[in-house]
């Protein structure tokens, strides 16, 4: 908003007087708040700070102690620099205290050797300052109704740090208060870099105040929360000092994210929205690229180095097959709950609900880690009835992928039976799985069908429970007397039914071909309820 020293020094009304700056060079960058003419030595408790004061010096000693006295004053004001006319008393040269004095206190200390209008000085100067805070009052006012805008009509954070980028032309960054990272946009940066160390780098920057900016970090930063519940930063890399409308803009982005956030606490938190992301890029790509391990270190979860291991957890199967709102709900519950979990066996994973049938995980471990007790723990705080599946464990971000997919098809084949295990792997659901990697195969579908048609025909039009029967004897391995026992029927009424379903079918039930072939049958058949 305010020119600098250097900035006034180089105005066509300034540069008739032949400035010459004599000391206190390193200053010429500080703001000028406004321009005083000032012919009297007493004048530092006068002033507010920012000034650059013009005197012709005829009101100044030639008294060393006085004109240093007089330095000290003006640097004690926080004034921004001084200008001395050498026309009147001194002509050629300024006294050398008053020089030495300058530079102390590192105040620019400027002379100008051609009588100059101060009058003409001022009004351009401070026209100049007015011209550019109406500017600002401007730019701050179009700034509060583009996010007014934005959280009437429910804009969602990568609506609010797209403007923030737009506003300030800067890489802007959404953190926990834990800093990992729940949104950012890099201005066209590259995104490994600006993640580069991420938690560590953020951990270092404090702040005082809800919006400061950190010079040594070049962040300008704003709380993020309402209710006096703050829940986040909002980062904005700026290698200089912001202006001040970059600061408003910080501010009102701040709000709008916190009135977000109240809007929508009943949706995915911002923390499961950045792990479904980093796990979508993750399926979507077979080999993760360097700002994806980024944007996952930059979450707290770094896979570089590290034990993964792809974990799905999926309720039993009830009645209702069809997702619904509360279905999804239940989902997103389960996802907070493995989140806390996680934390809790002080664990770091990406988890997040990527369909609607499961809640995915990728864990973290350090290359000690025992997975086995790891996915026990997980297990426990899943709770019953689910299903927790967990794929092979990787030892590269390349794979991570494979352990994903298989953890989702451990869990699909696991949920439609099979031993109950706290955690199933690829070597617990063994023909299980294999079916259900096939399960679209129109083949598999028409196999199914023929095998069991007739059975499921004779089902539905006599209301009997042949295939239930079938399912038992299968299940017990040929074992008739205990099939009797776990269909809950008296041998004899069992045995009648086995024969019902070779005459219906036209197959000796002996034939252990013709058993492993309807058991095929009725797994495949499960698979596609």
């Amino acid at each position: 908003m305010y020119p600098t020293v250097a900035d006034v020094l180089a105005l066509p009304v300034v540069r008739h007087g032949r400035p010459r700056v004599v000391a206190g060079a390193e200053g010429l960058d500080a703001r000028v708040r406004w321009v005083h003419v000032a012919e009297v030595v007493d004048i530092g408790h006068l002033l507010k700070g920012g000034e650059l004061v013009l005197t012709t010096g005829v009101a100044l000693p030639d008294d060393p102690v006085t004109l240093t006295k007089y330095v000290d004053g003006l640097a004690g004001a926080g004034v921004a620099g001084l200008v001395v006319e050498l026309v009147q008393h001194w002509s050629d040269a300024l006294p050398a205290a008053l020089v030495a004095a300058a530079n102390r206190n590192g105040i620019p200390l400027v002379t100008l050797s051609r009588e100059t209008r101060y009058v003409t000085v001022s009004e351009t100067v401070n026209g100049l300052i007015v011209d550019a805070q109406v500017a600002e009052l401007r730019a701050a006012e179009q700034v509060h109704k583009v996010f007014t805008e934005l959280s009437v009509s429910g804009g969602d954070p990568a609506d609010v740090l797209r403007e923030v980028v737009r506003l300030t032309e800067r890489p802007v960054v959404l953190e926990t208060l834990s800093h990992e990272v729940l949104a950012y946009d890099a201005a066209g940066t590259d995104p490994g870099e600006l993640f580069d160390g991420w938690p560590a780098r953020s951990r270092s920057v404090h702040v005082g105040e809800r919006t400061a900016y950190a010079p040594d970090a070049g962040w300008l930063v704003a709380v993020v929360g309402a209710r006096g519940r703050d829940w986040g930063r909002l980062i904005i890399v700026s290698e200089e000092p912001p202006p001040h409308r970059h600061i408003v803009v910080a501010e009102r982005a701040a709000s709008a994210l916190a009135v977000h956030q109240l809007v929508a606490r009943d949706a995915e938190s911002l923390e499961r929205q950045a792990h479904r992301a980093v796990l979508d890029e993750l399926l979507a790509s077979p080999v993760p690229s360097a700002e994806l391990l980024a944007r996952a270190s930059a979450l707290g979860v770094p896979l570089a180095g590290r034990r993964l291991v792809g974990v799905a957890i999926r309720p039993r199967l009830t009645e209702r097959k069809q997702p619904s709102v509360s279905g999804t709900a239940v989902l997103r519950d389960l996802a907070e709950t493995m989140s806390l979990a996680a934390r809790r066996a002080k664990v770091t994973a990406l988890v997040a609900v990527l369909d609607e049938l499961s809640v995915r995980m990728l864990l973290s471990l350090s290359p000690q880690a025992n997975v086995d007790a790891v996915l026990d723990r997980l297990a426990d705080a899943a709770r019953q009835p689910r299903v927790v599946a967990a794929g092979t464990t990787v030892d590269s971000p390349a794979h991570a992928r494979r352990s994903l997919l298989e953890a989702a098809q451990v869990a699909a084949a696991a949920v439609h039976g099979g031993p109950d295990l706290a955690v199933h792997r690829l070597e617990d659901v063994r023909l299980r799985g294999l079916l259900h990697l096939l399960a679209g195969d129109e083949r598999v579908r028409t196999f199914a069908a023929r095998e069991l048609g007739p059975l499921l025909s004779r089902d539905a039009a006599a209301g009997t429970r042949l295939v239930q029967a079938l399912r038992h004897y299968c299940e017990q391995g040929g074992n008739k007397s205990a099939a009797a026992a776990a269909a809950h029927t008296s041998r004899t009424a069992y045995y009648q039914q086995l024969a019902r379903i070779e005459q219906v079918l036209g197959v000796p039930l002996e034939d252990p071909e013709s058993v492993l072939s309807l058991y095929v049958a009725l797994l495949a058949h499960d698979l596609g309820k």
